[in-house]
């Protein structure tokens, strides 16, 4: 049984919405019905061409512009009548690595901005998005909701600063606001470019434009790899029972070894070069392996399976690298 009205007819904000993650929730809402979705995002990480197909729909208004500041915040919400807000703004994991404080402030600001709103009556409800990563390496599998958070990178500390304080908001204040927590997405549109790309795109742009792929560590750190559309899938069937003030796991109750995933990725372009090893990054969280138990109380809940999505997203990337050639 639904405990809060549908997303259909809703005028929708994605902080961060040009991103991986927030163009493909922009899409899903877009099929939901909302009258209107309003993107607000700094193009950090996030591109205005993974929103184009949204753009040419004419219910989507894209403000290139920073959440973490109030102004630009407030500006939008006197020009539009927002009823729900999903918190997708955020900067890369390796960021933390390069400006530690700012990776941990983004994180912080935009959710501290986005609850005095709703504490001020501008919108109804938030979703806001945090991370596997605020658990840190599994003290015990599969990790539930209960798990203790312990991050071990700037940018999971933010991440769990953001998650307290919604938390604390909603029992201060008792705003209608919940926490979903991915593991770690993959799939079309992830940033494939610089420092900050994730494992599997870096793997195939090296791939296939003549360079190597590298393992840090040893290579047995392992990830819970989720295919972002069900993820979004998820999300959206989440916001109608997920009650106010809880969290909620999505992942694949599966985990996958950093060294099976770039062999996996070299088997499909079929490079038999070097793998290029390099010493293990400081801090990086060595297993990941989720609980669904909660999701799956709550929701449907669909997953595709890792070789078919792996599939498709390098496939994605072959077509932009090639074609880009």
């Amino acid at each position: 049984m639904s405990i809060r009205a549908g997303l259909s007819g809703r005028t929708v904000l994605v902080t961060g919405g040009a991103g991986f993650i927030g163009s493909h929730l922009v899409d899903r809402l877009l099929a939901e019905g909302a009258a209107q979705v309003v993107v607000i995002d700094n193009l950090f990480l996030g591109s205005e061409a993974n929103l184009a197909d949204a753009l040419a729909s004419g219910k989507v208004t894209f403000y290139r512009d920073d959440a973490e500041i109030a102004s630009s915040l407030d500006y939008i919400f006197e020009r539009h009548d927002i009823d729900v807000v999903f918190n997708l703004a955020t900067k890369a994991l390796n960021y933390s690595f390069i400006n530690p404080a700012n990776a941990f402030d983004t994180n912080v600001k935009v959710v501290l901005n986005l609850l005095e709103l709703q504490r001020r009556g501008r919108f109804t409800t938030l979703c806001h998005f945090s991370t596997s990563e605020v658990y840190g390496t599994a003290v015990y599998e599969p990790m539930d909701e209960a798990h203790p958070r312990n991050p071990t990178t700037t940018y999971a500390a933010g991440k769990a600063a953001a998650d307290l304080a919604v938390e604390s908001w909603v029992r201060m204040f008792g705003l209608d606001a919940f926490i979903v927590r991915p593991f770690n997405n993959y799939g079309p549109r992830q940033n494939h470019q610089g420092l900050l790309a994730g494992v599997i795109p870096i793997t195939a742009v090296r791939v296939l434009t003549g360079g190597q792929p590298e393992i840090h560590g040893d290579g047995t750190q392992s990830r819970d790899f989720i295919y972002v559309s069900d993820t979004v899938d998820a999300v959206v069937k989440l916001f109608g029972v997920l009650p106010s003030g809880e969290s909620v796991n999505i992942s694949t109750d599966n985990q996958v070894s950093i060294s099976e995933l770039i062999t996996r990725v070299c088997e499909h372009y079929g490079y038999t070069g070097e793998i290029v090893r390099k010493a293990a990054r400081p801090a990086d969280v060595q297993c990941h392996n989720a609980s669904n138990a909660k999701v799956k109380q709550l929701i449907a809940y669909q997953l595709t399976d890792f070789d078919t999505g792996l599939a498709q997203t390098l496939e994605w990337y072959r077509e932009r690298i090639e074609g880009r050639a």
